[in-house]
């Protein structure tokens, strides 16, 4: 079922984040309700539209099938807002890691250089021969900058592709709610 979800949220927009819309759609996996729902709505949807069928009569056709195994309206949109939730659940989450990624990456380091650049000044304040210990803590102060900035930007990165990916399926979905209140 991943490949058929990926492939429908995946459409919505070009560009999304492999790994975050690979995580997403196994977060709809884990918690897709039984029956039929919402996710085989949207997979039917797909389906019909792959057709090259208008959305407004893929979205009826889709529902006039799903509604003959028991599907209503109020059922469609009810577990459209529970996969809602789940891909919220999923933000709230990645925050969580995010920030422990800041926290194990750059925060530790930069207290790291502070330690470091604190040891300097002792280091310098002693005889000639802890000369060597002040070029080596001072070798890594150096490369600290380095590490910090390629940290940050990697995080920032990755929280950058997995919020675009976020917005684009909560997009579609908030679409097709509008659709199934405007159409069905």
């Amino acid at each position: 079922m991943q490949k058929d979800l990926k492939d429908i949220f995946g459409s919505a927009g070009a560009g999304l984040d492999e790994r975050s819309l690979n995580s997403l759609i196994k977060a709809l996996e884990r918690n897709n309700q039984p029956g039929f729902d919402y996710i085989e709505f949207k997979q039917s949807l797909g389906r019909l539209l792959a057709l090259n069928m208008d959305e407004p009569t893929a979205f009826k056709s889709a529902f006039a099938t799903a509604s003959t195994v028991g599907l209503t309206k109020e059922k469609l949109l009810q577990t459209a807002e529970i996969y809602r939730k789940v891909l919220l659940s999923e933000k709230q989450q990645f925050d969580v890691a995010l920030q422990k990624q800041m926290q194990e990456k750059v925060e530790a380091k930069l207290a790291e250089v502070e330690k470091m650049k604190k040891q300097i000044e002792d280091y310098k304040a002693k005889i000639a021969e802890l000369q060597d210990k002040i070029a080596r803590a001072q070798d890594t102060i150096d490369h600290a900058d380095e590490h910090i900035q390629a940290a940050k930007e990697k995080i920032g990165s990755t929280r950058d592709a997995f919020e675009s990916t976020l917005r684009t399926v909560m997009n579609d979905i908030d679409k097709d709610v509008a659709n199934i209140q405007a159409l069905l």
